[in-house]
């Protein structure tokens, strides 16, 4: 059982396995950008490389750094309770205490922690998650060159834990251009950026050390799982190929006790990037539903029917218990994952044929893709 928590910082307890998977989120500080034009990416082969390593990674971080931000949230409080106010148990001894008394004194507000975002475009809109901003009331960012600035909210993604907010700056803002996950390979280097721990601009290198993780957060897992070490703090950060492109954001790590112990998990920039998408054009994510729930069959690619919706799509297009789906719009179905990602990412009223096995033989069905409820956002990992 994993259970989600989004205070600072955010914390699934996965009791099976005895460890805190520790969902990076809001450290503090500033990591950030010089206000520039849009960075020219730095070719893979001006790199210095010795023997396949990277004699130095210099180049690239500084054409990188300045276009990931710190991110600071906040909520205003009456100034007849502030001096009731206790600095948070996660924050106590960290760089983010002085901050969280500092904002407190100077602003009236409290804090509720900090994290990690990077500008995807010179308007300002940038990319961090959700369990970032999705609590504020001040959303605050801050440069590598001080300046400092608010922020709104654009659009948020519980399930996938991306989130976009936007800057009203005067002239452009440095960005950073989206780079292919797809051709990611388990062994390739990469470079993570962030605010580890409300400490400020730092970044870190490594490895992919696997990719496709599951760890349970949520039914769209489909982390990098990665060796360079991030911490609380980090959340919202990009992790960079050796091209200077983003290729996943960084959302959680494990840890038995709350450092890095490099594993960390960033999600791929082939789910990042559609999503952030929406978001700038809709502000919200709507997505597709049948109406079922779905298991695993050992040894067998498909998702098994082990329910479905009264009133449904599924029910209307005649899917039944036991029916172990194949396909879908003509693609084949691994898993039941990867039938709730494939109908999700279909829009509502697309009509789609679906292959079913059943006892007396194939079957193939057309259906009318419904609209996700929004309560089954926190709903079984295993429906759809």
């Amino acid at each position: 059982m994993i259970r989600q928590d989004r205070s600072f910082p955010a914390i699934c307890i996965c009791t099976a396995a005895g460890l805190l998977l520790w969902q990076e989120a809001r450290a503090d500080t500033v990591i950030s950008p010089t206000v520039t034009a849009t960075p020219v990416p730095v070719p893979q082969s001006s790199v210095p490389v010795v023997s396949g390593m990277p004699l130095t990674f210099a180049p690239l971080v500084k054409q990188v750094v300045p276009a990931v931000v710190n991110i600071a949230v906040t909520r205003d409080v009456d100034p007849r309770t502030r001096r009731r106010l206790h600095v948070l148990p996660d924050v106590r001894g960290t760089p983010l205490e002085k901050k969280f008394r500092e904002r407190m004194r100077r602003h009236g507000e409290e804090m509720l922690g900090a994290g990690s975002g990077f500008i995807v475009d010179p308007q300002g809109y940038i990319v961090t998650n959700t369990h970032v901003v999705g609590d504020a009331s001040n959303i605050s960012v801050s440069f590598t060159n001080g300046r400092e600035l608010p922020a709104q909210l654009i659009g948020s993604d519980d399930l996938t834990d991306i989130a976009l907010i936007k800057v009203e700056s005067p002239s452009p803002l440095p960005s950073i251009r989206w780079g292919d996950s797809r051709k990611i390979q388990v062994g390739d280097w990469i470079l993570a950026a962030g605010n580890p721990f409300g400490l400020g601009s730092s970044v870190t290198a490594g490895i992919v050390s696997a990719r496709g993780r599951d760890i349970g957060v949520g039914p769209f897992d489909d982390f990098l799982q990665l060796d360079a070490p991030i911490n609380p703090g980090n959340s919202g950060g990009p992790t960079f190929n050796m091209n200077g492109e983003v290729v996943a954001l960084n959302t959680a790590i494990v840890s038995p006790t709350g450092g890095s112990v490099g594993i960390g998990f960033s999600i791929p920039a082939e789910i990042v990037q559609p999503v952030v998408e929406v978001l700038r054009r809709d502000g919200h994510i709507d997505r597709g539903w049948l109406g079922v729930t779905l298991e695993d069959v050992p040894g067998q690619d498909g998702g098994r029917v082990v329910g479905v919706d009264k009133g449904g799509p599924a029910q209307k297009a005649g899917l039944k218990t036991g029916d172990l789906v194949i396909s879908f719009a003509g693609e084949h179905i691994i898993s039941a994952r990867s039938l709730i990602r494939a109908v999700a990412a279909t829009r509502a009223g697309a009509e789609k044929t679906i292959g079913v096995r059943r006892r007396s033989g194939l079957v193939e069905m057309h259906v009318t893709v419904g609209l996700r409820p929004v309560d089954d956002d926190a709903g079984d990992d295993d429906g759809q």
